[in-house]
């Protein structure tokens, strides 16, 4: 039985990154039939409930608005708006929906309050409820645990070491501070990062690192290769390859044994192939929709193909994980 261990140190991380690929690959397809189903996948959806506009630096996102690129601002959407496109993704078969504001932090105001609306809506359809709004107080993330929301997304994006090169508008310290307060109102964390973004393979294993030794694994890690964005200062990064993704997620598998691994943005730009040898490296969760937030994806039945083609089945929400 695999142990479930928070003290990691980086020389392990290393050694198990840097395996021979498919040797790393048996490994993690073994801890990940341990502790779930290898055949079956959650489909989640990902909403920009609020677009552009940002007054954050982040050298990825389109949605700065000190960068010049083709997101056009739209305010925060109406309620209504949101519950339909959340029935739109249950009947495609998503059991988990997101929704996304382009904020530093979450303000106490009405827009908040609407917010909390839609975490309502979302919730009584029986679907799981995320959302990613920027830095939390702990209040804030007791209204949303109160709304019924089921977990917040705060990636750490990369390791502390190179996080300064690709943001300065916020610390690493406020992104771990938000995730110990979704952690203390009982919210399910799901916190990850993207590659691809001119780091070395020494800050992946440090982004792993820090997720691995919280207190409590996270209950979601989304690994996202940068899909570049013209305008953006990373518009040149070259494409991240399917094997730096396998190395990834089989690492991510193998240290966070109960995580729900998640192949998330840059899956537009993988074939069907790639895509299953993420998922025989431990990935067990997409996100579907011709979106993620403004970046492309692949649409809904492109998945339902492959879900065919690989003979997944999609998770049901609210499925906790095997202990």
């Amino acid at each position: 039985m695999t142990a479930i261990r928070n003290n990691w140190t980086r020389e392990e991380i290393a050694a198990i990154y840097n395996k021979p690929v498919l040797e790393l690959i048996y490994q993690a397809a073994s801890v990940h039939r341990e502790f779930h189903d290898p055949q079956e996948v959650q489909v989640c959806t990902l909403l920009s409930v609020k677009t552009g506009g940002c007054p954050e630096d982040c050298a990825y996102c389109p949605q700065a608005a000190r960068y010049h690129t083709e997101v056009k601002v739209q305010k925060l959407m109406e309620v209504n708006e949101v519950i339909e496109k959340a029935i739109e993704a249950k009947e495609a078969g998503s059991t988990r929906f997101c929704m996304g504001a382009a904020w530093r932090e979450v303000r106490d105001n009405r827009d908040f309050d609407k917010v909390i609306e839609m975490v309502k809506g979302v919730n009584s359809m029986g679907l799981e409820v995320c959302c990613t709004l920027g830095m939390l107080t702990p209040e804030q993330a007791q209204k949303l645990k109160d709304a019924g929301l089921y977990a917040y997304n705060h990636n750490l994006d990369t390791s502390e070491e190179y996080y300064d090169d690709i943001i300065t508008t916020r610390t690493y310290k406020d992104r771990l501070d938000t995730l110990s307060h979704v952690r203390k109102a009982n919210i399910s964390v799901c916190s990850g990062g993207i590659i691809g973004m001119g780091e070395q393979e020494d800050d992946r294993i440090g982004m792993l690192l820090t997720l691995a030794t919280l207190p409590e694994h996270p209950e979601s890690v989304p690994v996202n290769a940068l899909v570049p964005v013209e305008g953006t200062p990373l518009e040149d990064q070259p494409k991240v390859s399917v094997w730096e993704m396998v190395r990834m997620i089989a690492t991510a598998r193998i240290t966070m044994p109960r995580t729900m691994v998640r192949l998330s943005a840059g899956r537009v730009r993988m074939n069907l192939e790639e895509q299953a040898l993420c998922f025989m490296a431990g990935a067990n969760s997409i996100f579907a929709g011709d979106k993620l937030l403004t970046t492309p994806n692949p649409g809904y039945i492109k998945d339902q193909e492959m879900f065919q083609q690989l003979q997944l089945t999609p998770r049901k929400a609210h499925k906790e994980v095997i202990a």
